[in-house]
């Protein structure tokens, strides 16, 4: 019996660690790094601007997000103004492609909302990050 108790106990192991979850595909960690595939902007009217970026390998919509935000805070300091508000953002996913439609408002004052920046901080903040504006 001196032989017999070792391999139930790595039988069991084992068994153990066939139960476990495996992952299908690659995991956060192996994915492909994000690559920002650039933003294009429309001015809509003269204090609303339209933003469409695009992403792959995309982490998290957050991501997407971010860089959007980047974008309109560069855009608003271009236009020559430090506020912005967010008014909408649709994301989409298509063959590992993420492309943001957002809209935000641009002022010379702190716009009233929830969803304000101003644009120098946040600019800075993405700058620090390493994510790239217009």
């Amino acid at each position: 019996m001196g032989l017999a108790r070792p391999l139930l106990i790595c039988a069991a192991a084992g068994l153990i660690a066939a139960c476990q979850p495996q992952a299908d595909g690659p995991t956060l960690d192996q994915a492909p790094p994000a690559t920002y595939d650039g933003v294009q902007t429309r001015l809509l009217d003269d204090d609303l601007v339209n933003l469409r970026a695009r992403m792959t390998g995309v982490a998290t919509r957050a991501d997407l997000d971010a860089y959007t935000r980047c974008a309109a805070a560069q855009y608003t300091l271009i236009r020559g103004y430090p506020f912005a508000r967010h008014v909408r953002t649709s994301i989409t996913e298509e063959g590992g492609v993420w492309t943001a439609d957002a809209v935000y408002t641009i002022s010379p004052e702190l716009p009233r909302g929830l969803h304000t920046l101003e644009a120098e901080v946040v600019a800075a903040d993405c700058a620090e990050q390493g994510i790239p504006a217009v």
